[in-house]
């Protein structure tokens, strides 16, 4: 009797759980289009930090760092 007894909950269980908890989780899983989306978001920010680098490395005072450096390095002596 006792292991009927168990069963029977077990089931009672098992059915509560389907229809609310497990139902719930189950349609958190369901995500697609995500992806997508996350890609998009990428690709803005990888855009807009090549626009912000762009500026930086065209501005005056690297411009003229850079050439510098460049200058300096054709003309040392080995």
């Amino acid at each position: 009797m006792g292991r009927n007894v168990r069963a029977r909950s077990l089931g009672a269980l098992r059915r509560a759980w389907d229809a609310g908890i497990g139902k719930r989780l189950r349609s958190r899983g369901n995500d697609r289009g995500m992806t997508t989306s996350e890609y998009a978001v990428g690709t803005i920010a990888a855009c807009a930090f090549a626009a912000v680098l762009y500026k930086v490395v065209t501005s005056g005072a690297v411009l003229s760092a850079l050439q510098s450096l460049i200058k300096d390095a054709l003309d040392a002596k080995f």
